[in-house]
């Protein structure tokens, strides 16, 4: 058996990186960075507008079932909290219609609930990620009409 050494390289010498080598590292993460990093934020906006949709349709089966029980839906001044619970006067509700409280829009905001609604029995909306009525994109009214 032949026996093979090791030649040893002193500390110092050929250990490490050197900085142009460690900017160039840097630059390369920087460039990955700034291609998927708005595509990565459009999809999460999109994502949030997919969730609005999915929350009011939840609540407009949720409001549905509350008119098969009570024989109407909830009055704008009850609002959605007669989905969780019993309003004053009431006396078929077999709630709650929802496992959880009534939830916040994806932007924070309450969904808006009115009765005689424009547009049907009831109008469901959210006023999208600006808050303000109208808009575009992300920015649009969601609605349940």
């Amino acid at each position: 058996m032949r026996r093979t050494t090791r030649s040893r390289i002193p500390f110092g010498e050929f250990s490490g990186f050197t900085l142009l080598e460690l900017l160039v590292v840097v630059a390369i993460i920087g460039l990955l960075a700034g291609y998927v990093g708005p595509k990565y934020f459009g999809q999460l906006g999109k994502a949030e507008v997919k969730a609005a949709r999915a929350q009011i349709d939840a609540l407009d089966k949720a409001l549905d079932q509350y008119r098969l029980d009570v024989g109407r839906y909830p009055t704008t001044e009850q609002g959605l909290s007669a989905l969780n619970a019993k309003p004053a006067g009431t006396s078929r509700w077999a709630g709650p219609y929802l496992k959880k409280d009534v939830p916040l829009d994806p932007w924070g905001k309450s969904y808006i609930y009115k009765n005689p609604g424009e547009h049907g029995e009831y109008d469901l909306s959210s006023l999208g990620r600006d808050g303000r009525s109208g808009g575009s994109g992300e920015d649009a009214d969601i609605t349940n009409w």
